[in-house]
């Protein structure tokens, strides 16, 4: 097996209109792909230059539940200092404050469900 690339990093939510909230208020995502029906929902976001990548939120599997032990995305952002204002102006939880390496920023936060979101920027070479 030879695997290319991710296909999506999905986070299952439970209560979808807070969810879309905090990915495309706090986040600033714009939803491409949008099914809600009868308690399920499978919301698409596509990020990067060309929308090579996605993170879904999904609702209504019963065994796709919230939690830490789920999947974390690593979003990559252009102005780490403006996102991490951003996130501390919106009183987003922090589960791993700003955390500086030679070669990238980072800090982990939590959406309204517990799932864990890695806010990222690579430095310069």
């Amino acid at each position: 097996m030879t695997i290319k690339e991710i296909a999506f990093v999905a986070y299952p939510v439970t209560d979808v209109p807070r969810a879309r909230a905090f990915y495309e208020t706090v986040l600033g995502l714009k939803p491409a792909s949008v099914f809600e029906k009868d308690g399920t929902a499978f919301i698409e976001y596509w990020i990067g230059q060309n929308n090579e990548h996605c993170i879904v939120l999904g609702a209504g599997a019963p065994m796709f539940q919230p939690g830490k032990t789920g999947a974390t995305a690593a979003l990559e952002v252009e102005n780490f200092e403006a996102a991490e204002q951003r996130i501390n102006e919106r009183q987003v939880k922090i589960v791993m404050p700003r955390y500086d390496t030679p070669v990238c920023s980072m800090m982990m936060i939590e959406d309204p469900d517990g799932n864990q979101i890695m806010i990222h920027r690579r430095k310069q070479a």
